[in-house]
């Protein structure tokens, strides 16, 4: 036996080994055959979200108006998405202006579709597009999210763990193949986050980097840079927004998601170290980017920020590079950084966001500060969408 067979058998032994772990992780934490739920909202979330006062929902709820919610004990009231969605659409019938509960398209307005994307791992890519998608579906759009990245890390955070529920493919790589491409339709699977579908990801995805160059190589006509914005207009009238994260390379999914996409979105760890590769990033996709629309490409975009992810406002390196970046791109970086908390990464390990867990579960302080964060960066990047509408 040589030296690389021996090699190919440990890492394939690793590899079963861990994904059998994982497996049993995944069944202590929820039963066989179950999917995940998500838990229910107090009427002080409630009325965070909607941007009213609990006092009004308590009278809504005496007059019997609004859905039927949970009691539990004190009289405190518990509300499923499904009674956050009803709410909305009540109230949205006596709202003063249009889209004040449901903010999301009206007729003329484009499909928007934000690419999540960054060279380098580790950056919060996953983390933010995960954030980003649940929050606007607890926000009122329709949102689609797509998961890129063959190790499927989005995927996983939403129940599905690819070497045993994605056995026989249903990733977007099977919409968007040269032979036999299924309908979008039949990659899309819904969550258990009201008005948030995802499309898995899996190992599968690698077979569109494998296959472009064949198919280029043979000039079929065929142009891979207009696969994923064919497949989604299959599917446009379905969603206000798609939200792609994007494998750490530069690669054809990269490129051909960015083709596609009406924003972007850049995420960047602020260490020089990931400034460096972030700028070997842009050095890259621009080049790219101006071959893929000199043959024909739509490289024009609506928006294009950074976001600052993984911030900790006491290291003084960190504010030395975001000082920095703020005095080089100005606007096109957010306000907002996302902050590095203990929240958000303990709550990965249970394979939840922050907008999943209960909040007693940590301390209030720790809680308040993570959630902030998140919904400060979050509501700044959907008003940029509503500024693409327009409005």
């Amino acid at each position: 036996m040589t030296r690389q067979d021996r090699i190919d058998l440990l890492v394939g032994d690793h590899a079963a080994r861990l994904s059998e772990r994982l497996q049993a992780h995944r069944a202590q934490l929820f039963p066989p055959h179950a999917r995940k739920e998500l838990r229910k909202f107090t009427s002080g979330e409630v009325a965070a979200l909607l941007g009213v006062k609990d006092a009004y929902l308590r009278k809504l709820h005496l007059d019997g108006k609004g859905p039927e919610v949970e009691i539990r004990g004190n009289g405190r009231r518990f509300y499923a998405p499904s009674d956050i969605a009803e709410l909305r659409k009540f109230l949205e019938k006596g709202a003063k202006a249009p889209g004040t509960y449901l903010p999301g398209r009206r007729e003329g307005d484009h499909l928007q579709v934000i690419t999540v994307i960054n060279f380098k791992g580790g950056s919060g890519k996953t983390t933010t597009a995960a954030h980003l998608a649940q929050k606007a579906a607890l926000d009122g759009y329709r949102v689609l999210a797509i998961d890129l990245d063959p190790q499927a890390s989005l995927s996983a955070l939403h129940g599905y763990q690819p070497e045993f529920d994605m056995l026989d493919g249903g990733t977007l790589y099977d919409a968007i193949r040269y032979d036999d491409p299924v309908a979008m339709s039949d990659v899309i699977q819904k969550t258990y986050f009201h008005d948030l579908d995802i499309v898995p990801g899996n190992l599968d995805l690698m077979e569109f980097e494998h296959e472009t160059p064949r198919a280029l190589a043979e000039r079929s006509g065929e142009m891979f840079f207009t696969r994923v914005g064919d497949k989604l207009a299959e599917v446009q009238d379905d969603y206000d927004l798609v939200i792609m994260d994007c494998p750490p390379q530069l690669g054809f999914l990269t490129m051909s998601a960015l083709s596609a996409a009406t924003a972007v979105l850049v995420t960047v760890h602020p260490q020089m170290l990931d400034v460096m590769s972030m700028c070997q990033f842009l050095l890259m996709t621009s080049n790219l980017l101006g071959v893929v629309s000199e043959a024909g490409g739509d490289m024009s975009y609506d928006w294009m920020r950074y976001v600052v992810t993984r911030y900790e406002p006491g290291d003084g390196p960190q504010n030395q590079m975001v000082s920095f970046m703020r005095s080089m791109f100005g606007e096109y970086v957010l306000n907002h950084p996302v902050l590095k908390s203990t929240a958000i990464s303990d709550a990965g390990i249970t394979k939840q966001t922050l907008y999943e867990v209960e909040k007693s579960q940590f301390t209030r302080s720790t809680y308040e500060r993570a959630m902030e964060s998140l919904n400060s960066a979050n509501g700044e990047i959907l008003d940029l969408v509503q500024k693409s509408w327009g409005r």
